[in-house]
């Protein structure tokens, strides 16, 4: 449930601040970059204290924070309020991030690492799209005799109930502490993936910025390209998050084929092809295939690329690495929010697409000279 919560919130947030609450697309992006900009601040020093006291009870806090920011949003219009509560966000998923993947790659085991990843986002990708199916919700609250606006309320309250109450299984998740750091700060910082680390940010923070631009705020594009409401272009979303969840199952086939490295410059590759695409489109309909598309070629690269990483670095450094590689792309994801946005508002509406292409292209580019000739740990040679 926390999935489900988190998939109709990041889907509808652009669409409830400025449609349903009224404010400008500037504080809008703003809202998201101060997501992006407490959760890069606070990454690193919880990835140090998830490696060395453990990663199961951070998780499981994070996890309730990040239920409860979602009742806050549907019952907060206070611009104050609102600001704080986008500040608690990131500081909860810094804390979910620097633990979630370090916490699974730690239960999984070498052998089996790229399929549990895969199986774990396909299922977090079926939740985010549930997620999104959820908008359509407000229709039916609007039948029952509410406003618009105390729709929006009642599905976030609703949403973030269940999210809550459903971390308890988190409580069944056990641990091993024999893979924990030891020694003091001097130890913790010192880092033996030093050097994975710098590339592997380097690529993934160029691709980020593109991101950036475009996909937080496509509940808002459809609206203003199209003039379709959140409750029609929020199941679009979730069809694509379902199909990006299918598609991540054919990841460990596609890694076993061409190896993990080719299967991620494969796949971000074609999923370019789909950005450029999208606002060329002359329908919704066509809009929608072509960014589902692109979505579900982007994100097979998903499980493939965090098992890779996960595979590079110690055990006892994934999660700093997991903190530190979130952090830095979650920093020009959200710079790039508020300028995707604030093109938006200048009726720049192809613009975001064209920019992130284009970084995408530089990014994969990158990522190949990296990591073109790398052998993952674990990894059987391409067949």
């Amino acid at each position: 449930m926390p999935g489900v919560a988190l998939g109709m919130f990041m889907t509808d947030l652009p669409y409830l601040l400025t449609k349903i609450y009224g404010f400008a697309d500037v504080f809008m992006g703003t809202i998201i970059f101060v997501m992006g900009i407490s959760m890069v601040l606070t990454s690193i020093p919880f990835g140090m204290l998830a490696d060395k006291y453990g990663r199961r009870n951070m998780l499981i806090y994070s996890s309730l924070a990040l239920s409860a920011i979602v009742l806050v949003f549907g019952v907060s219009r206070d611009p104050g309020v609102l600001l704080i509560a986008a500040l608690i966000s990131g500081v909860s998923e810094a804390a979910s991030s620097a633990s979630s993947n370090a916490l699974l790659a730690d239960v999984s085991g070498p052998a089996k690492r790229t399929s549990v990843f895969t199986l774990t986002y396909f299922s977090f990708s079926i939740a985010l799209g549930i997620g999104s199916f959820s908008i359509p919700l407000v229709v039916v609250f609007e039948s029952l005799g509410m406003g618009e606006a105390e729709a929006h309320t009642a599905l976030y309250v609703l949403l973030s109930a269940l999210s809550i109450a459903s971390t308890a299984f988190l409580l069944k998740v056990s641990e091993s502490k024999t893979g924990l750091r030891k020694g003091g700060l001097r130890e913790m910082v010192i880092l033996k993936s030093k050097g994975v680390l710098v590339k592997y940010t380097l690529a993934g923070a160029i691709i980020a910025f593109g991101a950036g631009m475009v996909v937080p705020l496509m509940t808002r594009w459809f609206y203003l390209q199209y003039g379709i409401p959140d409750s029609l272009s929020g199941p679009i979303i979730g069809v694509s998050d379902i199909l990006i969840g299918i598609a991540t199952l054919a990841a460990p086939r596609t890694a076993r084929k061409f190896g993990t490295v080719r299967a991620i410059v494969l796949t971000q590759g074609l999923s370019t092809l789909f950005m450029f695409g999208t606002p060329l489109s002359p329908s919704f309909a066509i809009a929608s295939v072509v960014y589902t598309a692109r979505s579900f070629m982007m994100n097979m690269s998903s499980p493939l690329s965090q098992s890779m990483l996960m595979g590079l670095v110690p055990n006892e450094e994934r999660g700093t690495a997991s903190s530190i590689t979130a952090a830095l792309w979650r920093l020009p994801n959200s710079f790039s929010s508020v300028v995707g946005a604030w093109m938006f508002g200048l009726g720049l509406l192809s613009m975001p697409f064209f920019v992130a292409g284009a970084l995408y292209i530089a990014s994969i580019a990158l990522f190949w000279k990296f990591f073109g000739k790398v052998t993952v740990p674990g990894e059987d040679p391409p067949c």
